[in-house]
């Protein structure tokens, strides 16, 4: 009993933090959907469709940040913290060279990428200078998500949550003056809102480098030569590659559903921002569901490194029973009030219903989403991406993609086919991620696989030391 209470407290010591982290980062998607439905239902449209591509460029960035979480957790288990130091700055150099790259290619693919997301011609010049916008965030937004993870991975997650209160206050001041022109400032409508997210990733960003450099893991020593790097960036890449496919997978589905939903026979448009709004207000459910998800990886990484499987195996399904238990209760308490808060987020009556309308089967299908999200963390942190990418591939793009275009354009020929066929894809989703976790040998891909021994304490105190 006191070691089943040590371990919920273990957990929550590490949730809290990067609940209130996810929760910040809820309040920036919320400000820019509630202002931009201030500025006409076509950008709420827009922002929704924009934001969802910003994270398809993303997905080589959150790849790189899995697979360092891997591979740090490990480490700080196994005592090594010159390795920790090492693949943080390895995870740097890739970081800002990945950045600029698809900075370019998204120039260079954007008009592609807005025929693709099917974007209505009448709100094509707001998504195309939105997402002009948003490509320059990338080289900011790459390091931010990676530095991130650093630090999750060390378990100092209170830094990634100042980052997060940083990039939260100076987008919403952003939103407010330059969006809608409060406070005597100029209003810029929708183009406010794209610098101000520009802004204030830069801050976070900044925030960040800075306390890396303060905290001894970003200096000469940790870019490590040549050789070194031959032998670690193969686990990186081990890790990464199945983690960044799933990832292209999963939110090109989301793409392809967004494109599914602008081409309904009717009412694309109000289906379109009640879907954004819709996930504004779910995200308030599910970012939490990513705080477990972050910390199933960091505690599950931290056995594995030192060699203990079965407290790994153990630890994931008690972060997703806590987890699963917190967030529940959440989404029951959050649909008492669902109506009003729609309509807070979304001012238009038509698109508030649809809101409702898109929460009704989504809210109902998050405890399997908790389920998929936590586990599948748990995974990450032992190097296993490799399962978690074939269930969130299978799941989006052989049951959730198929259905939404079944059920939304022939048989129901309305928005609520495509929510019906979210919730059903979900539920197969955590069927499968339990399968796996249960059933598979995932701890074969972490770093280590035996204990031995190692004197941790010892290990940090000399790195304390400069030794």
């Amino acid at each position: 009993m006191d070691s089943l209470s040590s371990s919920y407290k273990a957990i929550w010591k590490l949730a809290w933090p990067q609940i209130l982290m996810m929760l910040f980062h809820f309040l920036i998607g919320f400000v820019d959907v509630w202002v931009a439905g201030r500025l006409g239902r076509d950008v709420q449209a827009c922002m929704g469709m924009i934001t969802q591509a910003l994270f398809f460029f993303l997905v080589v960035a959150i790849a790189l940040a899995n697979g360092s979480v891997a591979a740090i957790s490990q480490s700080v288990g196994a005592g090594l913290i010159r390795r920790v130091q090492r693949y943080i700055g390895l995870g740097l150099e890739i970081g800002v060279v990945l950045g600029f790259v698809f900075l370019v290619a998204g120039f260079l693919f954007r008009d592609g990428l807005l025929e693709l997301l099917q974007v209505p011609d009448e709100i094509m010049p707001i998504a195309a200078y939105l997402l002009k916008v948003y490509l320059y965030v990338l080289p900011g937004y790459y390091l931010l998500i990676i530095c991130n993870a650093f630090f999750r991975a060390q378990k100092k997650v209170m830094i990634p949550l100042f980052a997060m209160m940083i990039v939260t206050a100076v987008n919403t001041f952003g939103d407010f003056a330059f969006g809608l022109g409060m406070w005597g400032f100029p209003e810029y409508g929708y183009k406010g809102l794209a610098w101000s997210t520009f802004g204030s990733v830069l801050c976070g960003t900044v925030f960040s480098l800075v306390v890396l450099y303060r905290h001894g893991l970003l200096k000469r020593k940790s870019f490590a030569p040549w050789c070194w790097i031959k032998k670690a960036f193969p686990y990186l890449f081990k890790v990464a590659w199945p983690a960044g496919l799933m990832q292209l997978v999963w939110h090109s589905a989301y793409m392809v559903l967004y494109a599914i939903t602008a081409a309904l026979p009717l009412g694309s448009v109000v289906a379109l921002a009640g879907m954004s709004a819709g996930i504004r207000v779910e995200s308030l459910l599910f970012l939490p569901g990513f705080a477990f998800n972050f910390t199933a990886s960091i505690l599950v990484g931290n056995y594995l490194g030192q060699g203990d499987i079965k407290g790994a195996k153990r630890m994931g399904y008690l972060v997703m029973l806590f987890g699963l238990g917190l967030v529940s209760t959440l989404t029951l308490l959050l649909w008492l009030v669902i109506e009003p808060v729609a309509g807070f987020i979304a001012p238009d009556p038509e698109v508030s219903l649809e809101a409702v309308n898109y929460l009704k089967y989504n809210m109902a299908a998050m405890p399997f989403l908790l389920v998929s999200m936590i586990l599948g963390g748990a995974l990450t942190g032992a190097g296993a991406t490799f399962y978690q990418m074939i269930v969130m591939g299978s799941s989006a793009w052989l049951v959730r993609i198929p259905l939404a275009w079944y059920l939304g354009h022939v048989h129901m020929q309305e928005a609520t086919g495509i929510w019906l066929a979210m919730f059903i894809s979900m539920v197969v989703q955590a069927l499968l991620m339990l399968y796996f976790y249960q059933i598979k040998d995932w701890t074969r891909f972490s770093m280590k696989k035996t204990k031995r021994a190692i004197q941790p304490s010892n290990t940090i105190n000399k790195f304390k030391a400069g030794k």
